[in-house]
């Protein structure tokens, strides 16, 4: 038989599906050793995560009687220390693939039983239980147990050495019972972004190693990381695709403007729907005395249905002179929810004995409401002053009679979209909310 090149991976194959019973499985085999791995989903929590609305994601490992030449004996109720250890390592490494809060209050168990064990089985563990986890993702979309997808990034891991002075690729258990230096690597990599560690494990075991020998051998892995990735996805198909999606966001809108520019600020970080195309319809009734109570009153009332994260809005007009009305009634000052001209016009007769300056801010609260996480809300305000009639055509609301300072006095309702949407009350604080998100609150 042709010896392999030291920076050669032995053969690969991942074969999907290969038991019926579990949510998700895949036989995968390294060389000589094989590995089934299944992923099985159970409702409810460990008590630590209870009432969190988060999900949990643990392993066991266990190598089979028959796995090598001589019969190891079947783990009991207290398993060995070696498969303790190697549990928890798989475990780590796939938490660091997926956003527990898209998973709601259930546990995936990642199962690996070693049926054949020619060295590699922890690293290749790793790698087969990726894939049954994705795959057992899927069957949760479909049966709409849950909204997002939650596996966010791809997960691998491969094991390099030294054996013979000479840095080697995906050691096999002669190379490994003589390794001089042994090491296990385990990296992640978002869809389009770099690879990066999850964990790194290196022993000198014979003797010890350099950094140009460490980072030759970090070199190595990342490029058998590089191919076993690829065939991950080759085995999991069309279900790649899902790996990384973008969560859901509803948004407690039928408004096609301001679900525009929510997109344009937001886009990046979710796939944005309207609450109607998210099949939600229903008018909520806004009880709060302040906007961010209102726009968390709507946020909320939309999550209750769509199960997903939900941005709502609350914004109005307050006027100094007048104690800051209308605030939180400006959508029915007069009355009627909406009626422009009645609100406008009510307006105008409170402050027709009030001298210029009259004073006056646009003011916006937006709330985020993800599963399993904080609620954010960020408020953001626009100055200026109300004028003595009508300027312009443009806008909603009160747009034609607010004098925008940073506009240099054009009213809301004679500017322009796009220049009303770089200083409006709302951009800035889905600005102030798009920081937080980068800042991975």
């Amino acid at each position: 038989m042709e010896q392999r090149r030291p920076n050669v991976l032995r053969p690969v194959r991942l074969t999907p599906d290969f038991t019926e019973m579990a949510a998700g499985s895949v036989l995968i085999e390294c060389g000589r050793t094989r590995v089934l791995c299944t992923a099985s989903v159970v409702e409810g929590v460990p008590p630590f995560k209870k009432g969190t609305g988060s999900g949990w994601l643990t392993a066991e490992y266990a190598m089979l009687p028959g796995s090598t030449s001589r019969r190891k004996e079947r783990d009991g109720i207290k398993k060995d220390g070696r498969s303790v250890e190697i549990q928890r390592l798989v475990g780590r490494s796939l938490r660091a693939a997926v956003d527990l809060t898209r998973l709601g209050e259930r546990t995936i168990y990642l199962d690996c039983d070693v049926l054949q064990a020619d060295g590699g089985t922890r690293t290749a563990s790793i790698t087969g239980a990726f894939a049954a986890l994705t795959i057992a993702c899927d069957k949760l979309m479909k049966q709409g147990l849950i909204v997002d997808f939650p596996v966010i990034r791809q997960v691998a891991a491969v094991s390099v050495g030294i054996v013979d002075d000479v840095p080697t690729l995906d050691l096999e258990y002669a190379q490994d019972s003589r390794a001089q230096v042994d090491m296990n690597v385990i990296m992640s990599r978002a869809p389009g972004g770099e690879l990066e560690f999850v964990e790194v494990q290196g022993t000198g075991e014979g003797r010890s190693f350099s950094k140009k020998e460490l980072e030759k051998l970090l070199s190595l892995a990342q490029s058998g990381i590089k191919q076993l990735m690829k065939k991950q996805l080759a085995a999991l198909g069309e279900k790649a695709d899902l790996i990384g999606k973008k969560p859901r966001l509803a948004v407690a809108t039928h408004n096609f403007g301001k679900l525009r520019e929510i997109k344009a600020l937001l886009g990046d970080h979710y796939e944005i729907v309207s609450a109607s195309e998210a099949g939600c319809n229903e008018e909520v009734e806004e009880t709060g005395e302040s906007f961010a109570e209102n726009a968390r009153i709507k946020a909320e009332a939309l999550m209750e249905q769509t199960h997903c994260a939900t941005l709502a809005d609350d914004s109005g007009l307050m006027v100094d002179a007048l104690g800051g009305r209308p605030g939180v009634h400006s959508a029915r000052y007069a009355g009627v929810h909406g009626d422009d001209e009645a609100n406008n016009d009510k307006l105008l007769k409170e402050l027709e004995n009030v001298p210029a300056p009259r004073t006056a801010r646009f003011v916006s609260a937006v709330c985020l409401l993800r599963p399993g996480r904080e609620a954010l809300i960020c408020e953001g305000a626009c100055e200026g002053e109300i004028c003595f009639e009508r300027r312009g055509n443009g806008g909603f609301g009160y747009d034609p009679l607010f004098s925008c300072n940073e506009l240099g006095g054009q009213t809301f309702g004679e500017a322009p979209d796009g220049e009303k949407q770089k200083v409006s009350h709302r951009a800035k604080a889905i600005a102030k909310l798009r920081a937080l998100l980068e800042e991975g609150k």
